[in-house]
């Protein structure tokens, strides 16, 4: 996972009026939240031969000026998984970009009256000018945790990984509670046993879709495995040299997992 600041070469602003000039960055996406790159891997250098549904300033990117682009069109794009494997900066900054596409596409209209909405003009929000209603980009919390038992570290197959065979206990955050509470539920939930000794370790901007990880230790306090049947399939304890590793250090994920192995 990437663990260094993006505001390390990254000012946040916005603007709707502002249009792209030369060497500018355009994070161009297409309906299906790909980033469009040239046969060298690079950003779009003009938006000449697109169809462009909306163009946005979103800040200053290493001195120059940033902009998502939504467009139509299919060829040339990448998943942002795909773009992480050859280029971490570049992956690092289309996060945030492909955050702000799904915000501005989901809220040009007021969910509660129907009404076009305005973006405001000191913070990055959507404001509907009839009911007053305020629409701030949406991110979903969740939590993940690394349940030792000695040294072995529980590991479950989720229902809906179709690449990934084991992996950790995670889930969303649950209107009306804690962080430290939703990670309690969730693991009683998932695979019915109780843990102890919860520590929070570090969190993860996660845009698929729209997620912060929250990643957390915790230590086994009893009960036996007993998996929920429908998110989870099975679930066991794993020495470290028997954990399957991921094929990219992409999440937080594998970060735990590396922590559990270090410290056997």
């Amino acid at each position: 996972m990437i663990e260094k600041s993006l505001y390390e070469h990254y000012q946040i602003d916005f603007d709707e009026e502002m249009t792209p000039g030369n060497n500018d960055y355009l994070f161009v996406f297409n309906k299906k939240r790909q980033l469009y790159l040239n046969e060298d891997k690079k950003l779009a250098e003009s938006l000449d031969d697109f169809n462009v549904n909306f163009c946005l300033f979103i800040g200053m990117y290493k001195g120059m000026k940033a902009f998502c682009v939504n467009v139509e069109g299919n060829e040339a794009f990448h998943d942002l998984r795909q773009v992480y494997e050859f280029d971490h900066d570049l992956y690092h900054i289309a996060a945030k970009a492909v955050l702000v596409n799904d915000w501005y596409i989901s809220h040009k209209f007021c969910g509660r009256c129907g009404t076009p909405t305005q973006l405001d003009e000191k913070d990055m929000m959507l404001k509907c000018p009839s009911c007053g209603q305020n629409h701030y980009p949406r991110i979903a919390p969740a939590i993940i945790v690394a349940i030792r038992k000695d040294d072995e570290l529980l590991m479950a197959q989720h229902s809906y990984h179709d690449t990934i065979r084991y992996a950790l206990i995670a889930g969303f955050v649950e209107p009306g509670e804690s962080i430290e509470e939703a990670v309690h539920r969730e693991v009683l939930e998932e695979v019915g046993i109780k843990i102890k000794n919860l520590k929070y370790m570090k969190s993860q901007s996660w845009p698929f879709p729209n997620s912060l990880m929250l990643g957390f230790t915790g230590e086994y306090e009893s009960g036996e495995i007993k998996v929920d049947g429908d998110e989870i399939v099975r679930a066991k304890w794993f020495k470290k040299d028997e954990i399957e590793r991921y094929d990219s250090d992409i999440s937080i994920s594998d970060w735990l997992i590396q922590d559990f192995i270090d410290d056997n």
